[in-house]
């Protein structure tokens, strides 16, 4: 199912509840791909707070995810220029994953800034797929994913950091704060460069920071930059950044990832 159905599919009721079914091609192994979970919790987020821009998402995925489950949107507290929105997605199993989501009114401001430039690459045409014809997580299937600097998984590397082109094959996906952010999870953990043979890895949190309201980029292709800045004792941190495809920055985040080899 591409991702615009889905959206489109969701059974919307009173005070910003969503209830989906995911489907078996928007999976990750035994739980739901973390960039869906996070996008759909948005999603009912914004049936609350629909007149202000999502300014950050903080995201803990708590349990696996998968089948029939439902996103409960509460606000915690709004005022004139802000709002702060929890929004859980439960399953037969209890809560599988919690966020907070903060919105924020544009306001007039001096400044005008940003430090990320980004990474000095040719444009997607001039790099082959990441996957290949070898094998990937379900969900992979829905986007179009391409490596443009540092090393594939699984390959030994001294240091996991890598610079991907990213788009979705849906060409009736809108770009939106939503679909930016089911998009931008979809690369392997940077740790997985480093490994020497395959293993479980997984999502813990995700922080996530918009940094523009106006979501546009050429073709449908983004930029992202991930690292992992520190992993030890099974746990890796990692940092991110997100570009248009005309060197615009939209988005930084950090994750915390599990590594169970």
């Amino acid at each position: 199912m591409q991702y615009s159905e889905l959206i489109a599919g969701l059974q919307r009721g009173q005070a910003g509840r969503i209830e989906a079914t995911i489907p078996e091609d928007w999976m990750q192994g035994r739980t739901t791909y973390g960039g869906l979970t996070a996008a759909l919790c948005l999603e009912a987020a914004l049936e609350l707070v629909p007149d202000m821009p999502v300014r950050s998402a903080q995201v803990a995925f708590v349990g696996p995810v998968g089948g029939k489950v439902v996103i409960s949107p509460t606000i915690l507290r709004r005022g004139k220029s802000s709002a702060f929105v929890n929004a859980d997605l439960v399953s037969e199993d209890g809560v599988m994953a919690r966020c907070i989501f903060t919105f924020g009114a544009k306001r007039p401001s001096q400044i005008n800034q940003a430090s990320i430039e980004p990474p000095d690459v040719d444009g997607p045409e001039a790099y082959q797929s990441f996957f290949g014809s070898g094998r990937r997580p379900h969900f992979a299937h829905n986007f179009n994913v391409r490596l443009a600097k540092g090393q594939p998984p699984v390959s030994g590397a001294e240091r996991g950091d890598i610079c991907l082109w990213l788009r979705h094959k849906d060409e009736g996906a809108l770009y939106n704060a939503t679909t930016l952010l089911s998009l931008a999870d979809a690369p392997p953990p940077a740790a997985m460069s480093m490994m020497v043979e395959p293993g479980p890895i997984s999502s813990m949190t995700w922080m996530a920071e918009f940094l523009s309201d106006e979501i546009t980029t050429t073709d449908g292709w983004f930029l992202v930059h991930h690292e992992a800045q520190a992993t030890r004792d099974g746990y890796s941190s990692q940092a991110m950044r997100l570009w248009s495809a005309d060197g615009e920055p939209l988005m930084i985040g950090r994750q915390t990832i599990a590594v169970f080899a």
